[in-house]
């Protein structure tokens, strides 16, 4: 059957991973899609949820090494640095300062404050992404109580006044919603994948 010409996909550059053998792969996630009519909660929770399950959509069906690729130079980005970047924006936001939580990082330090992206030798992709999933559970629970009005003061290093928990909701969905269109760009360089 002829379905019209083909468009081929562009070219992408070489990676290191090209012709490496690997039996892992990320797992596939289904993503849920948001109620067209929702409370304020239920649609910033929803959406929360939407963008986290797009990111881990967008490393889906990769090996260890193509998450840690970093294909679009001069930029050090990859898939991996992102989830590990975000398991640390979920930390912060909704443990230590929603929550309150007196903890530190997960991958940053004094010394090596962007950890997150650019450690990723030894990272373990399989063991970074139950991270993310299991950061991601522990930020619902420090955040299911408290109200969208109610006031969390900054920690740290972060000297700005306090914000309600509803502006930390509506920045999550921006964090994710810029380093999801990185993520595109990353995958599609990986391996021609585009689209949500």
């Amino acid at each position: 059957m002829d379905g019209g010409p083909t468009v081929p996909l562009p070219s992408r550059r070489p990676l290191a991973s090209d012709g490496v053998e690997s039996t892992w792969t990320a797992p596939i996630v289904e993503r849920r899609w948001t109620a067209p009519i929702a409370s304020e909660r239920e649609s910033l929770e929803q959406w929360l949820d939407f963008h986290r399950e797009t990111l881990l959509m967008k490393c889906a069906g990769l090996r260890d090494d193509q998450l840690k690729a970093r294909p679009v130079p001069p930029s050090g980005l990859s898939l991996l640095g992102l989830v590990r970047h975000m398991v640390e924006v979920e930390r912060w936001w909704f443990r230590m300062c929603a929550g309150n939580e007196q903890i530190g990082f997960e991958y940053c330090t004094d010394d090596e404050d962007n950890a997150d992206f650019d450690d990723l030798d030894g990272a373990d992709a399989r063991a970074d992404l139950e991270t993310f999933r299991r950061e991601v559970a522990l930020a619902r629970e420090a955040a299911r109580d408290k109200g969208l009005d109610e006031l969390v003061d900054s920690h740290g290093h972060d000297s700005r006044p306090p914000r309600n928990i509803r502006w930390i909701y509506m920045h999550m969905i921006e964090e994710y919603a810029r380093h999801n269109g990185h993520a595109d760009l990353i995958r599609e360089c990986i391996d021609g994948t585009v689209g949500i």
